[in-house]
């Protein structure tokens, strides 16, 4: 039967609950008698502790505790990246401790806590706190933090180098020697952050009697989370329940373990009281995971026809204070994707990662993939002006043929499938090119200065492979999906769904899909990494359609006939050509549970099977973006956003443009307003939304959006992610729209974000040159 639900813009099961404001997050979690945690945290970027005095703070009336590292570490033990040391060359592991203990590294770093009966007095106790520090030279970049003499993050290391990793394929130098045309750049990627709505939160209560830890957290992963404080507080995972409420976005950056979420949870289950935390959104700029700070040397060796011979890169991660969560690991993802959609056979990698004293870096919407895709795209567009060819006619002589799929990737990924030539056309033609071309000729004639941006990406995606999604038919023939792909505004609740009902042939109104409780839900990774659909809604079809193997089998029983002649059609089982022959799903679930069973089938109808993938997936497109640039201001206007995007078979239009939505306004972002600034003592200089500029709606075109459809051989029904692919495509695409609007004036490349002062004083220096 063909798909009813799957390919339709169903809107989103969520909203109405969510925009009537009658979901809960973390803040709203009621707790009688909680207390609320207060957090001191470094002033400076490299200190000495010398002193914590805090009897002041222990004496004010409603503070209960007062603790700081001595007091807590030796009971939550060491917290580690979550990446194994085996996808490195090298690496220089050192854990974090919940609280600084000895020495601070960065602005931010947890210190010591209050715990009170009001978050006033809490924060009243902090200011009681008397710490004295003995600062240390600090470094913040991360090519300075390489350099002989640099100021040592961690001095007994000797050196600032966390992680190095690299790869060579082909005779590079040779390559490079005979090469007709070379072209090179030093090409950055900024520091940026998630800035999630709502910012990180915990709660949690214990109960004695039975030994159970509640914790509600904020958070992308509530099973991993779960298993992470049971390891550190010694309890059996069982005994820990973790809840994430309606959680307000996260883009990587709630994936990993903090110290409040350990903190929180052991206080509550040790002062036997619940106990509360919800950051402020300063704490949030300063002390949630930071992302991106990239920065790679490039070198490309082509023909004369633009044919790229080579590929020499060096990239050189800022990875922040420490080893935090997955974020070593992803200037080696930047560098394993770094040759793109592009057939380049010879190419030479080294990646480091650097300690510095700034927050730890770690996964933010797209993950290594954008930084590789800018680097990449940047290169293409410097080639196309050395040669004087067209940007979308040097791609077009160098992407990987569809023929060549599946395609082993010089720097180890293995592409499942892909046509990006014709997503190049379809954006070219969506957006009419050759027009663009003429009307920018003729812009530039009368004086102004637009600007076309191409940018073509491959992702990488469906990070871990397995995952659980549960589906469980009742009596009534109402069906539970339990899945551990837990959402974080994706719509979940939604696709799901459509999977199910339509493997199930039931309607949409019949299945609930349930995620985000670690006690409803046995197993989970959860959401990031653009893997849901590829894992959790592929799991929910492997059991979808175990239940419906079952109860075809079940029906047969009922029917008096084989079960290869018992087909589901329209809903309800029917003997093959005997349609008048027929049980509906209510019969067969209520046979299920009430004894009308064949002899060798368990009661119940339910799949309950662990999902393995086969594999990562490589979703892919071409963007163009359209930009005017005023010449006196430096002011960039975005006119035109067009997006070509293949994500194999789409589940739900409406979901899928609304993550290209919001990839595509923070892809514009962190292209034209977003750094997070630290001095060079380390101060953070962005620890306000007044300091750190966010793209405002106004800010944003309309986006005109569509697809080609080439299905992954990797999933059941040819999906791959879309979660991330906006967000890879659209940083390139804005920014060489610029750079081409800035081309009159011989600017050749600009470092991000691209902001009118940059713009603006470039413009400036090539008019004082000219002499004008």
């Amino acid at each position: 039967m063909a798909a009813q639900y799957v390919g339709a813009p169903v809107p989103r099961r969520e909203d109405p609950r969510l925009i009537t404001g009658q979901d809960a997050y973390v803040a709203d979690v009621e707790l009688p008698n909680a207390l609320h945690l207060a957090v001191a945290r470094s002033p400076f970027a490299h200190a000495e502790i010398r002193r914590i005095d805090a009897v002041a703070a222990r004496g004010l009336p409603g503070v209960v505790a007062v603790l700081t590292g001595a007091d807590l570490n030796p009971h939550l033990g060491t917290i580690d990246m979550i990446i194994p040391v085996e996808e490195f060359d090298q690496v220089n592991v050192q854990g974090r401790q919940a609280l600084a203990q000895e020495r601070v590294r960065y602005v931010g770093e947890p210190v010591a806590v209050v715990v009170a009966d009001t978050p006033w007095v809490a924060v009243d106790g902090l200011g009681a706190l008397a710490i004295e520090y003995a600062p240390l030279p600090a470094v913040t970049d991360a090519e300075a933090a390489l350099a002989p003499g640099a100021p040592l993050v961690y001095p007994h290391l000797a050196t600032n180098v966390a992680v190095r990793w690299s790869r060579a394929v082909g005779d590079v130098d040779a390559a490079f020697a005979r090469a007709t045309v070379v072209v090179e750049a030093r090409l950055s990627n900024q520091r940026v952050l998630a800035a999630a709505v709502e910012p990180r939160g915990l709660a949690a209560s214990y109960d004695a009697a039975s030994e159970q830890l509640t914790l509600w957290a904020s958070t992308q992963a509530p099973h991993w989370l779960r298993d992470w404080v049971a390891e550190h507080l010694g309890m059996a995972a069982d005994r820990v329940r973790v809840i994430a409420p309606r959680v307000g976005g996260g883009f990587g950056s709630k994936i990993a373990l903090y110290s409040e979420d350990l903190i929180v949870a052991y206080l509550a289950k040790n002062l036997k009281r619940p106990v509360r935390w919800v950051a402020t959104r300063r704490e949030d700029l300063q002390a949630t995971s930071h992302g991106r700070d990239m920065v790679a040397h490039l070198r490309l060796a082509a023909d004369r026809s633009g044919r790229i011979q080579a590929l020499d890169a060096r990239v050189i991660g800022n990875l922040g204070w420490c080893l935090f969560s997955d974020g070593p690991f992803l200037p080696v993802l930047a560098g394993q994707m770094v040759t793109g959609c592009y057939d380049i056979r010879t190419a030479r990698v080294e990646v480091l990662g650097a300690f510095t004293n700034t927050m730890g870096t770690a996964a933010y919407r797209g993950a290594g993939r954008p930084e590789a895709a800018y680097f990449i795209e940047r290169m293409l567009n410097i080639l196309a002006a050395k040669l004087d060819v067209d940007p979308a006619e040097v791609r077009r002589r160098n992407f990987i043929p569809p023929e060549a799929f599946p395609y082993q990737a010089p720097m180890g990924p293995h592409y499942d499938s892909g046509n990006y030539r014709a997503a190049l056309e379809a954006v070219l033609a969506r957006a009419d090119y050759a027009g663009l071309r003429a009307e920018q000729a003729r812009a530039r004639r009368a004086g102004r200065l637009p600007g076309i941006g191409l940018s073509c990406y491959v992702e990488m995606c469906g990070f871990v492979d397995e995952e659980v999604s549960d589906v469980i038919v009742g009596p009534d023939a109402r069906v539970t999906v339990l899945t551990g792909a837990s959402p974080h505004g994706q719509g979940h609740e939604t696709s799901f769904a459509q999977l199910v009902a339509d493997e199930l042939q039931l309607p949409l109104d019949r299945i609930a899909v349930v995620h985000s409780d670690t006690t409803l839900v046995r197993k989970g990774t959860g959401t990031f990494g653009s893997r849901s659909i590829a894992r959790g809604g592929m799991a929910a079809v492997a059991n979808a359609r175990r239940v419906r193997d079952k109860a075809r089998r079940i029906a047969a029983h009922l029917l008096e006939a084989m079960a290869d002649d018992v087909v589901l059609e329209g809903g309800v089982f029917q003997v093959r050509g005997v349609p008048d022959r027929r049980v509906t799903w209510a019969e067969v679930a209520g046979a299920a549970v009430g004894g009308k069973l064949p002899a060798d089938l368990e009661p119940g109808l339910e799949a309950r099977e662990d999902f393995v993938g086969q594999g990562l997936l490589f979703p892919f497109g071409a963007h163009l973006a359209v930009v005017e640039v005023d010449p006196e201001t430096g002011v960039v206007e975005l006119t035109r956003y067009v997006t070509v995007d293949d994500s194999g078979l789409i589940v739900n239009p409406l979901l899928a443009a609304g993550q290209v939505h919001g990839g595509v306004a923070q892809g514009i972002g962190q292209a034209l307003y977003e750094a997070v600034t630290y001095d060079e003592a380390g101060q953070l200089l962005s620890g306000s939304l007044m300091d750190y500029a966010l793209p405002k709606a106004a800010d944003l075109p309309g986006f005109e959006t569509g697809h080609t459809v080439t299905p992954s051989p990797r999933t059941a029904l040819g999906v791959k992610g879309i979660g991330e692919s906006a967000t890879i495509g659209s940083t390139p695409a804005i920014a060489n729209a610029v750079l081409d609007a800035l081309a009159p004036f011989g600017v050749e490349h600009l470092d991000l974000p691209l902001t009118p002062e940059k713009i603006w004083r470039a413009i400036r220096a090539r008019r004082r040159a000219e002499g004008q």
